[in-house]
């Protein structure tokens, strides 16, 4: 491996971000596979490979929009495959104030704004105006491993799009209504949705893209023992 190589690893690291306003455009077949072609390379534990994506375009993207924003919008109780965080305390409430006050910000929200909060929340499940959703799902008998190698696919998938000029926001809100997702697109009963990610071409002029989250310095994260 060469210096050029790890520059071109934190270029694509650098220049991420969750897009959350897109290009109505859709991305051409072809693009799409390559970067499946390239998430595919994602180590796994014994080489399980164990995701399975489904994405959906044109007018399949809508027809899901159409399915679930109703359930979320009605406030049906989330009914994940894995537990959500208990709570967020100490550093990590900390980062995730400072996230959701800079997207708050950005869009002109009030502090304290239940409602408006809310509206934005809701975006979601409009996948923020992208033409293409991909949904990540595992089995059910590799439990929270199998989760951790999707994980472990989601990044790989979002740094290829990275690479071909596109666009992605992770999104566990798409994993709220499990049951949904899978009757809706007719998966088996044992897969477990972990995620989505919408993507697509970004909008660059909408304000919604124009912040940066942060990150926290090597001593915050990584303990050297010698």
């Amino acid at each position: 491996m060469t210096d050029t190589a790890i520059d071109t690893l934190e270029t694509l690291l650098a220049a991420r971000y969750s897009c959350r306003a897109y290009k109505p455009e859709q991305v051409p077949r072809a693009t799409i596979e390559r970067i499946l072609t390239a998430a595919q390379k994602t180590a796994s534990w014994c080489n399980s490979q164990p995701w399975q994506v489904t994405i959906t375009s044109g007018a399949a993207t809508e027809a899901f929009r159409d399915v679930l924003y109703p359930v979320a919008a009605a406030g049906t109780p989330n009914s994940g495959d894995f537990p959500f965080p208990r709570e967020y305390r100490g550093v990590y409430l900390d980062r995730r104030r400072e996230s959701g006050f800079q997207l708050y910000n950005t869009l002109g929200i009030q502090r304290g704004d239940k409602a408006a909060y809310a509206k934005q929340a809701m975006e979601n499940f409009n996948f923020f105006g992208a033409p293409h959703v991909a949904i990540i799902t595992t089995d059910e008998a590799l439990g929270v491993y199998g989760a951790v190698d999707c994980g472990g696919y989601v990044t790989s998938f979002m740094l290829a799009a990275q690479a071909m000029g596109l666009a992605t926001v992770p999104q566990a809100a798409l994993a709220f209504h499990s049951a949904v997702v899978r009757k809706h697109f007719g998966m088996a009963d044992d897969r477990r949705v972990v995620c989505g990610i919408s993507f697509g071409f970004p909008d660059a002029d909408a304000k919604v893209n124009s912040y940066r989250t942060t990150r926290a310095a090597l001593p915050d994260v990584a303990t050297f023992v010698e």
